[in-house]
This record gives structure tokens, C-alpha cells and sequence, in this order.
């Protein structure tokens, strides 16, 4: 995936103004080809989605408040630059700046823009991270420092 198009995608997903529907329900296609009988003849609220969050690493923080259903709010961290980080030998959190997204399993190239996301490898002043929380679920990027053996 070139620059350009990991841009044009990040774009799209966190700043788009386009109003179509996520649908979070299975096909009406069988593996076979033939329709499935379907007891509900019409797309539900309930099975509306969402977008990815796509949470990026910047020097503003910004959050992003969705409701949800019964009523309920998630915050959402769209542009981040700290982290509570946890030190196991010390047992204390401090909050401190994330430096650099070193690694993202979730997506090779997530690295390369800077997202964070549940699972990502962090750089920080107190040596590598990794991500606990899911920012674009919790509101807030958590980690625990990785201490080498």
C-alpha cells in the first residue's frame, strides 16, 4: 500500500462526511449461491456499525464523543501524544509521551502512520510499550512497559 492511499484511507475513515451505513449482519448468500430465509425483511438500528477509530499519534489530543446504544456515550481518542504507563517493577503508572508507534500487529502498515491500536509496540522515555486499552472504544491509551529479562 503506497503513502498516498494509506492517506487517502485515514482520510476517509476519520474525516469523511459521507453518511452511508455500516451494516454489521451476515450475507443473505449461502456458500451455495441461494438466498437465505430471513425472518426480519428490513435492516434493523441494531445492526448498524461504525467505522475504525484509527487513533494517531500527534501532537494534539482530541476525543470524540458517539452515543451508542441504550443510550450511552463511548469516547473515542482520535489524535493522541500520551500514554498511563504501567512499570511492573516499580508497581506505579505514570503518564508519560509516546515517542514513536515502533510496531502494530494489527496492521503492517498502522506503523508506518502512527496509529495506535490495542496490541501496538510503543516508544516511550522509559523504553518500549505495549497498549493495553483500546483507544477508539475507551477514550484513553493504556500501557505496560516492556522489561527486558
Amino acid at each position: 500500500m503506497s503513502k498516498e492511499l494509506a492517506i487517502k484511507l485515514f482520510k476517509l475513515y476519520c474525516y469523511s462526511d459521507n453518511n452511508m451505513a455500516v451494516w454489521q449482519r451476515f450475507s443473505r448468500r449461502k456458500p451455495t449461491g441461494g438466498l437465505m430465509k430471513y425472518y426480519v425483511k428490513v435492516k434493523r438500528k441494531r445492526d448498524l456499525g461504525n467505522l475504525p477509530t484509527l487513533t494517531k499519534l500527534a501532537d494534539k489530543h482530541k476525543v470524540k464523543r458517539v452515543r451508542v446504544m441504550g443510550g450511552n456515550y463511548k469516547v473515542r481518542v482520535l489524535f493522541t501524544k500520551y500514554i498511563n504507563l504501567y512499570i511492573p517493577s516499580q508497581k506505579k503508572t505514570v503518564k508519560t509521551e509516546i515517542i514513536d508507534v515502533v510496531e502494530n500487529k494489527a496492521n503492517r502498515e498502522f506503523s508506518k502512520m502512527k496509529i495506535i491500536t490495542k496490541g501496538a509496540i510503543v516508544k516511550t522515555p522509559y523504553g518500549a510499550a505495549r497498549v493495553t486499552s483500546r483507544p477508539g472504544q475507551d477514550g484513553v491509551v493504556n500501557g505496560v512497559l516492556i522489561e527486558e529479562k
